[in-house]
């Protein structure tokens, strides 16, 4: 289950290659509001748009091209991987601290998530995408605040639209398998609607069903990670700035701007952690409002 994922990540990497224009220009703004520019003198340097694209390391100019943040979802997945190997190659009745750890995580997406909003049966059909989802989501998010790191690898558009799609395309899985025939009728004509009212509510149907969703789920996780980078180096760019740069009395504001770059790191864990969860836990609700019986 969890094997598959690196080779996806191919994928996503062509993808980066030709991110759209349009997102640069919103990340630009974004970095415009929330970060002050460069002063002229050259003292002190807020995050700037290059962190999100960076310059390709490997096999430049090559359909496998490489950057910073792409290395780092590889490598995201590969502690994944290694994670789960280590933890589950010798199971054994009393289990060892990792096992424990690996055998929490792996309950906490199934009764809480998947069981606890699909059942136990269609649960466990579904379990395999909703654990890879949750603990995809989660590893790289985590990267955000790894020394040498310092960029999660679904603060740029590749793996949030890639994982929306797949959730995307399950939730249409489910309905179309479940409903034949039935699905989309019902989705854009609800039962028990008067039908001169179908004039309005099919296309918000539409638009809330099958476009809004796949967009929030890939802008909610993008946005959460995007602006936890830029807080988070705003932060320490400005304790380095006061601590070596500032003259005086202004160093002890680096006091200030370091605890809260200490706070905001422990926020930004709790942010990662839950925006796997939000993640997979809204994949899980578009499954089972896809397999409900009104469909």
């Amino acid at each position: 289950m969890l094997a598959r994922r690196p080779a996806s990540l191919f994928v996503v990497a062509r993808a980066e290659l030709h991110a759209p224009k349009q997102e640069k220009a919103l990340l630009e703004t974004a970095v415009n509001l929330l970060v002050p520019l460069a002063s002229d003198d050259g003292e002190f340097h807020g995050p700037t748009i290059n962190e999100f694209f960076p310059d390709a390391i490997f096999f430049a100019n090559t359909p496998f091209e490489m950057n910073r943040i792409i290395l780092i979802r590889f490598i995201a997945v590969a502690v994944m991987m290694l994670l789960f190997w280590a933890g589950t190659r010798r199971m054994k009745i009393v289990p060892t601290r990792l096992q424990s750890l690996v055998e929490m995580g792996l309950d906490l997406v199934r009764v809480n998530i998947a069981e606890d909003l699909l059942g136990k049966k269609d649960g466990k059909r579904f379990l395999p995408l909703i654990t890879t989802i949750f603990f995809m989501v989660l590893f790289m998010n985590l990267t955000g605040v790894i020394p040498f790191l310092n960029i999660a690898g679904t603060s740029v558009i590749g793996v949030p639209l890639v994982l929306a799609l797949v959730a995307y395309g399950a939730f249409l899985y489910a309905g179309i398998k479940k409903h034949p025939g039935k699905f989309f009728r019902n989705s854009l004509f609800p039962p028990g609607v008067p039908p001169v009212l179908y004039i309005i509510v099919t296309p918000i149907e539409f638009v809330s069903t099958f476009l809004i969703r796949p967009v929030t789920l890939t802008l909610r996780l993008l946005m959460n990670m995007v602006v936890g980078h830029l807080l988070l180096v705003l932060f320490f760019a400005a304790t380095q700035f006061f601590f070596f740069t500032a003259d005086g009395g202004f160093k002890l504001f680096g006091v200030g701007t370091l605890a809260f770059g200490f706070v905001f790191t422990l926020f930004e864990l709790l942010v990662a952690t839950l925006q796997a969860y939000v993640f997979a836990l809204l994949t899980a609700v578009y499954i089972q409002l896809a397999l409900a019986d009104e469909h």
